[in-house]
């Protein structure tokens, strides 16, 4: 399949899922963690897709596409310790918290994939 967008790429899809299963579990944190742990977990969850459309954007650059992979890495690094956060504040069930953080770990290890050979996602002076 080719690849002509970011939307394309599995890692984003993954990471868009990711976000919206985070956004609708959210719904039912307490109202004083709206402006903390809620915003805040939303916020990085969906900077991981964010940061990957501007890093498909920046490919003619092998130095900003791995910039924007490395941001889309931190999000996701950041997204996980908030689900530490929701889990030990009672706010997400083990359960819960074991698929999601199994979510950002494939969606790091996708990452990790294409820091250490950006190559086939680079366009390319033919």
């Amino acid at each position: 399949m080719k690849i002509s967008s970011a939307k394309d790429l599995e890692v984003y899809k993954k990471s868009y899922l990711l976000a919206m299963e985070i956004f609708e579990l959210s719904k039912s944190f307490p109202l004083e963690e709206r402006y903390a742990l809620t915003c805040q977990i939303r916020r990085s969850s969906r900077s991981i897709s964010m940061n990957l459309r501007e890093a498909w954007a920046k490919r003619r650059y092998e130095a900003g596409f791995i910039s924007k992979l490395t941001d889309c890495d931190g999000e996701n690094s950041e997204t996980d310790t908030s689900l530490d956060f929701a889990l030990d504040c009672g706010y997400i069930t083990p359960q819960q918290h074991e698929t999601l953080t199994a979510g950002c770990s494939e969606v790091g290890r996708m990452l990790g994939s294409m820091l250490r050979n950006p190559a086939p996602f680079l366009i390319t002076k033919s």
